[in-house]
């Protein structure tokens, strides 16, 4: 497993070892003791799996309270993946981040507390598969608008050509939700 350069601190991209010949491939995903010693210490107690068209746009979300850090990985297909800090007082706070994960290079991008989380869908069908440290609980379910022009992501589909959830639409910007946000910034 390879740790590679991401431009925000929080959000760690990892590369896992492919072994692949004729008969097809293998790749461990997750091992937890070596996420450990690359910076992931989290408990995942929660895996899930969704599936998605070309053009769908899911995000950016996060949970209030204790916050819940994802693994999240492309098993079939491709994704752009997009992480916004959230964190008060950090200073990257409103950036964000986007890598292309897919059924190629495996990819997997830890997305920690205090950040907001979101991908649209590059290829005709991509299955997302992402490990939670926390219990999903709907209650504590928030978002900011995938299209903030404060944040202003740059999305790699025209945003007109993407379908979005009634929620995501309606998601708030993060200015409008800035002071309310649980998580503080502490520098490593």
């Amino acid at each position: 497993m390879q740790r590679l350069d991401t431009r925000l601190q929080g959000p760690i991209l990892l590369a896992p070892r492919v072994f692949g010949d004729e008969r097809g491939f293998f790749c461990e995903t997750f091992r937890r003791n070596v996420y450990a010693e690359l910076g992931i210490g989290e408990e995942m107690v929660q895996d899930n799996h969704s599936r998605s068209g070309k053009g769908i746009l899911r995000g950016m979300h996060f949970q209030i309270g204790k916050g819940v850090a994802k693994l999240v990985r492309c098993g079939r297909g491709a994704i752009y993946d997009v992480v916004v800090d959230v964190r008060r007082g950090s200073p990257t706070f409103g950036q964000w981040e986007g890598f292309e994960l897919n059924e190629d290079n495996m990819h997997v991008l830890y997305c920690p507390v205090g950040f907001a989380h979101g991908f649209c869908t590059l290829s005709d069908v991509a299955d997302v598969l992402y490990k939670q440290s926390g219990y999903y609980a709907e209650e504590t379910e928030r978002g900011i608008a995938y299209d903030d022009p404060d944040v202003a992501i740059q999305w790699p589909l025209a945003l007109d050509a993407v379908t979005v959830s009634a929620r995501d639409a309606q998601a708030p910007r993060l200015a409008e939700i800035a002071d309310s946000l649980p998580f503080d910034y502490a520098p490593l």
